[in-house]
């Protein structure tokens, strides 16, 4: 057998802030039944495809503790199937609306038949929420696991008790619902903060990610981090920004189905992309075969692309080398429809053009670290610097968020018996700190939401916190009234605050 040309390691990071009883259309609970339904479904499926065959360590997923506790949330279980129903009965109708209109037509059918597998999917392998599925994929040795802190915050601009309890109860959350603590995480927006490695020896992290500009570009192999012996990957971006960047990629491709324009009489996105410039109303019907070809096209390039890659890696190094290309899971169905195609195209092509494909865990154990470096502060945001998460549009928030983490750590929190009450005054202020509503914010994605969220939890905190330290016996009520809107962590125990 010949040498590999070197090794591909794919990473996939699966996060939501938490969203049931939280708004409805067109943020709240429909964007996470949406991304269930295109994204979670078709990944899990291609995943348990690929155990069934055999394969092992296929890719690196990640799950964030928030995202695993809303697909094992009862009420989001009964509502998302709910939703899938309706999707059956929206396609139903456009099948009706839309008769005599060849691809419109042809289109509808076809959504109708994805609903109801989907559906019946959902109802055998989901029955009992996804921490089963992700379970028996981490058993199989088809993905290596990360965790990560609970809520998902921007760790940089957490008081380190804050950050350290974030990170322990979340790799805890992990552990309780598949029986497998990750050594790995995936640091919420990649951000690091020099020093933060200690605090990741400390909970057992052995291996975290970074943007390929904290490491100057040099993503060729994995790096201890200082004076520890914990490992940061580095995204390699020449050949992740080939599938999506800021500004281009694959899935604005003409051809592709257009995430933004939708047929709001049976609530159908109907168009193909067309032109970056067509207005919605002037964009060609989707074509599932010429969406086809075009995949076969992109399997091709970016398989050509990541052996170019690794060649010129191992003239410039003297030897094998590695690429890491990481993306966000809700990326492939839900943000690009053709996506999952994509993916089982480049993960059945790379081996077969020579490339051994693993997971980060593998890479290490293959030989590629290298090392020490000293890492910048750093994210995968604009600028690879905080500026997303503590620029001037979001001061107002990072002001708030860090009196928030005062209010939190001056609590009066027993060390001898548990209190419901409390878990639920912690939960509340971890869920102000979720990094994605900065993001929204500076993004200006849903601002309103975003900002409207991170202060109704910070409310929340504050009204329980008033009422614990009154002794006022109304605090059970009304912790339990807000248990029934948020309650996504059975585990969390506020002691580990004290």
């Amino acid at each position: 057998m010949t040498d590999p040309e070197g090794t591909f390691c794919l990473v996939l990071h699966s996060h939501l802030p938490w969203l049931a009883h939280h708004g409805s259309w067109p943020v709240g609970e429909e964007w996470l039944y949406q991304a269930w339904a295109h994204s979670y479904l078709p990944v899990a499926d291609l995943l348990r495809r690929f155990a069934d065959e055999g394969r092992r360590d296929v890719l690196t997923l990640g799950v964030t503790p928030v995202l695993a506790a809303q697909l094992d949330d009862p009420y989001s279980l009964r509502a998302f199937h709910d939703w899938l129903g309706d999707w059956q009965l929206r396609a139903e109708h456009a099948a009706t609306l839309w008769r005599g209109r060849e691809l419109l037509a042809d289109l509808a059918a076809a959504e109708h038949r994805t609903a109801s597998r989907s559906l019946e999917d959902f109802e055998t392998r989901w029955r009992h929420g996804f921490s089963p599925i992700l379970r028996s994929l981490v058993d199989s040795g088809i993905v290596e696991l990360l965790g990560g802190p609970l809520t998902h915050p921007f760790q940089p601009l957490l008081d380190e008790r804050v950050r350290d309890f974030a990170l322990r109860a979340g790799l805890a959350d992990t552990a309780l619902r598949t029986g497998h603590r990750p050594e790995g995480i995936w640091a919420p927006e990649c951000g690091y903060a020099p020093g933060m490695e200690a605090g990741y020896a400390a909970a057992g992290v052995r291996r975290f990610l970074v943007d390929g500009p904290s490491l100057r570009g040099d993503t060729s192999a994995a790096r201890t981090v200082g004076a520890s012996d914990v490992v940061c990957f580095g995204r390699d971006l020449e050949v992740t920004y080939r599938v999506w960047s800021p500004k281009a990629g694959y899935p604005g491709n003409g051809a592709y189905r257009d995430f933004h324009t939708w047929a709001h009489e049976v609530g159908l996105k109907p168009s193909r992309v067309t032109g970056k410039h067509i207005a919605p109303e002037d964009k060609a019907p989707y074509d599932p075969a010429l969406a086809a070809d075009t995949v076969r096209l992109h399997v091709k390039d970016f398989v050509d692309t990541v052996v170019s890659r690794l060649r010129e890696l191992r003239a410039r190094h003297g030897r094998e080398s590695l690429v890491v290309a990481a993306y966000d899971t809700e990326l492939f169905g839900h943000w690009w429809h053709e996506g999952p195609a994509w993916l089982e195209g480049i993960l059945r092509a790379l081996p077969e053009a020579g490339v051994r494909v693993t997971t980060l865990r593998g890479a290490a154990e293959a030989g590629h670290v290298a090392g020490p470096v000293e890492l910048p502060a750093s994210s995968w945001g604009s600028g690879k610097d905080w500026r997303v998460w503590d620029g001037e549009q979001v001061g107002d928030m990072v002001r708030d968020n860090a009196a928030l983490q005062r209010r939190l750590l001056a609590l009066p929190i027993p060390r001898d018996v548990r209190s419901p009450v409390l878990d639920q005054v912690v939960t509340e202020a971890l869920l102000a700190l979720s990094s994605d509503w900065a993001f929204m914010v500076t993004k200006d994605s849903a601002a309103d939401y975003a900002r409207r969220r991170a202060r109704e939890h910070t409310e929340r905190f504050d009204e329980l916190a008033t009422l614990v330290r009154a002794g006022d016996p109304a605090a059970g009520v009304r912790a339990a009234q807000l248990r029934a809107l948020a309650h996504p962590f059975g585990r969390l125990d506020a002691r580990g605050l004290a």
